[in-house]
């Protein structure tokens, strides 16, 4: 590694600090990925002959940790078969516990990014074949391994791609089985939670507006277009088409912080 300069060094330590990797496979990622080291976490994790084979037995004894914790389903009456389908999955319980571990806090965004890892069709939920299907893409068999990719889960937020994917998944992660839209509650702490990441100045406002004026569940076309907002429309609003194909909702909050003087 004498070979290389100061900041390729760098790069090849925060590597191995994150992923737990050898030097030779840093080095391989990193050249594979032009040296950026975003890129090189992208080629670690999504190739499998850069990481190492899980082993089902470990991954058995995680899963036999954390599944048929009680969780939200525990004081619910409910039918035998589907008692009976709760008794195989980590709910509520097992999630807490499974964080607790991994010293991350519940409410912690991280917890959203593993679950979209998992491609987890339910908040607080996670089934055998989520749990060992998202383990196994990202070469995590222990919780010491679950552990060190923590920062990684982080920085994956920070690439806009990947950004609006979680962004698009938490809509129908976090709304209730059966329901076509979210929860105006729920939808407000999603968007405080994924706009704390973005930093978007206006979600307060938005989050105001709605409870002010709205009061209603929130759709998928609103989510997913008040992203695009947020992403291409300046906060003084200096640029916003009063003519764009916006959600009528979008417009009405434009015309809301203008009557309200919210505008910088």
């Amino acid at each position: 590694m004498h070979k290389l300069g100061r900041g390729q060094r760098d790069k090849v330590q925060q590597f191995i600090a994150i992923t737990g990797a050898s030097e030779k496979v840093a080095l391989q990622a990193l050249k594979a990925s032009d040296w950026h080291l975003e890129g090189a976490f992208d080629v670690f994790y999504s190739h499998p002959q850069f990481k190492s084979l899980t082993d089902s037995r470990h991954l058995e004894e995680l899963y036999k940790r954390y599944k048929g914790k009680k969780g939200k389903h525990r004081d619910v009456v409910l039918p035998y078969q589907v008692k009976n389908q709760y008794v195989d999955m980590i709910l509520a319980d097992g999630i807490t516990l499974l964080c607790n571990d991994l010293q991350v806090d519940p409410q912690d965004i991280v917890t959203l990014v593993i679950s979209w890892h998992m491609k987890a069709a339910t908040m607080c939920e996670f089934s055998k074949q989520e749990f060992f299907g998202g383990l196994q893409a990202l070469g995590i068999d222990t919780l010491e391994k679950f552990h060190e990719r923590i920062p990684f889960f982080r920085s994956e937020l920070k690439d806009e791609q990947k950004f609006r994917e979680i962004y698009n998944f938490a809509f129908g992660w976090a709304k209730e089985k059966g329901q076509k839209s979210l929860a105006l509650d729920t939808a407000i702490g999603m968007w405080q939670l994924l706009f704390a990441e973005k930093q978007w100045p206006l979600v307060d406002q938005w989050c105001q507006f709605l409870q002010a004026r709205h009061n209603k569940a929130i759709s998928r076309d609103t989510w997913s277009q008040l992203l695009e907002f947020a992403r291409t429309v300046e906060p003084s609003l200096s640029n916003y088409d009063a003519q764009g194909a916006w959600p009528y909702l979008i417009d009405e909050f434009v015309e809301y912080l203008t009557e309200n003087g919210m505008i910088r």
